[in-house]
């Protein structure tokens, strides 16, 4: 049977916005109707998404194996786990008008590259820049929600969108081009208009230097363990290296790009950590299934990447019913449902032949995953200062978007190699 490329997990793909990050934006973001937000934030999703369904097609065109092409998605996750917290320093230190122009460039110039190279080493550097600039668009989005109901519809854009990626790429390839399939985030840049005549022209506050070690150090650190799938001993090497002059850096500098306050506070870590193991789960089975699917059964990519849209909308829903209920249920309730059922949607998709049964484990997975993200970004910026918590925001979701860039090569090593 022909190679079909497996799919990610489209539901966050890109900066997982949630509920807690709407009290650090600015007050006027009552003056952009809520809906252009969700459109500058949200084609990132689907642009992030869209190639997982045409990997072959795009291994070919570049005259390489499956497995290698996938490392244009992991570049993607890298870059969006790396640039969040880097665009989120922008943000705060240069104000709203400045990240978007910075943030327009990026997104054109990776658009144009990735539509016209071809060669798969520029190829990758091109969607980096998509993926730093939707990073940008995504932070100075969620930086204008200033409400838990504003950010709701970033939220629900994002699963949307990031849930129709593998499919809307899959119909683009077929009724255009490959290439056609990756230019998808540059819809976002529709909304700017709108965006920039709302946005308040307001004096970004005096700065403190900025730590450029600190944030060079922890950069190598995340591309290191990014990484260690693709070459476990010289990564694992590496990252110890950049841990430990980070963590050296950290004592000298306490009050820098990563504070050394957050670092020592327990619920930040217990907060953060699982969620990066729950996204690698759920990245690697939302990459790993629909290769499942298609070694076992005689499902078409179209009828495959359908059935994978129809669970992941589902897990999405059940979710967001869930994550309102989630106070009355209490913590440890819902921790002890998203650990049982991140254990069994991978343990489900290893042994199962039936497909109805992998489609359910890509459900459980999304579901884990969203309402993971809410309660767990939730309990991190609860225990930080509010001086800190856009840091805990940018922090908590780089630890995310790790598993993001963790899951697609450990996908590819256990299916496609």
């Amino acid at each position: 049977m022909p190679e079909r490329a497996p799919a990610q997990s489209p539901a966050h793909p890109a900066v997982a916005p949630t509920a807690a990050t709407a009290p650090t934006g600015p007050a006027p973001a009552r003056q952009i109707p809520a809906l252009w937000l969700a459109l500058l934030a949200t084609p990132v999703a689907a642009g992030a998404n869209s190639p997982v369904l045409i990997l072959p097609d795009m291994a070919d065109a570049f005259g390489i194996r499956t497995a290698s092409v996938t490392w244009l998605v992991t570049v993607f996750a890298w870059a969006m786990a790396v640039g969040t917290p880097l665009m989120a320093s922008l943000l705060r230190r240069r104000g709203l008008r400045a990240t978007l122009r910075v943030s327009t460039v990026l997104v054109l110039s990776g658009t144009l590259l990735v539509a016209l190279t071809p060669w798969m080493a520029l190829a990758l550097p091109g969607r980096a820049a998509q993926a730093v600039g939707g990073a940008g668009l995504v932070t100075s989005a969620m930086s204008l929600a200033g409400s838990v109901r504003r950010m709701g519809v970033i939220t629900a854009g994002f699963g949307v969108l990031g849930a129709a990626g593998p499919l809307l790429g899959s119909l683009l390839a077929d009724a255009f081009s490959w290439r056609v399939s990756l230019t998808v985030s540059v819809l976002a840049l529709a909304a700017l208009p709108a965006v920039t005549r709302g946005a308040p022209r307001t004096t970004p506050p005096p700065a403190t230097p900025f730590d450029a070690r600190g944030a060079s150090l922890l950069v190598a650190l995340a591309t290191a363990l990014v990484l260690l799938p693709h070459h476990p001993l010289p990564a694992a090497g590496a990252a110890l290296a950049a841990g430990a002059a980070l963590a050296a850096h950290v004592r000298t500098r306490p009050d820098g790009f990563v504070p050394a306050a957050l670092l020592r506070t327990p619920a930040f870590l217990l907060a953060a950590l699982p969620a990066c193991a729950l996204a690698t789960s759920y990245f690697t089975l939302l990459f790993a299934v629909p290769q499942l699917l298609a070694a076992r059964t005689d499902w078409s990519t179209a009828t495959i990447g359908t059935g994978q849209l129809v669970a992941l909308l589902t897990g999405s829903f059940v979710s967001l019913a869930l994550a309102a209920v989630s106070a009355r249920l209490g913590r440890r309730r819902v921790l002890a449902l998203l650990f049982t059922l991140g254990a069994l949607a991978p343990v489900t998709a290893a042994v199962s032949t039936w497909a109805p049964l992998l489609l359910l484990a890509a459900a459980a997975a999304v579901l884990t995953t969203t309402l993971g993200n809410a309660n767990l970004a939730v309990y991190a910026t609860q225990a930080a200062p509010e001086s800190q918590r856009p840091t805990v925001i940018g922090l908590f979701n780089l630890c995310y978007q790790l598993g993001g860039a963790f899951g697609p090569a450990i996908a590819a090593l256990l299916t496609l190699t």
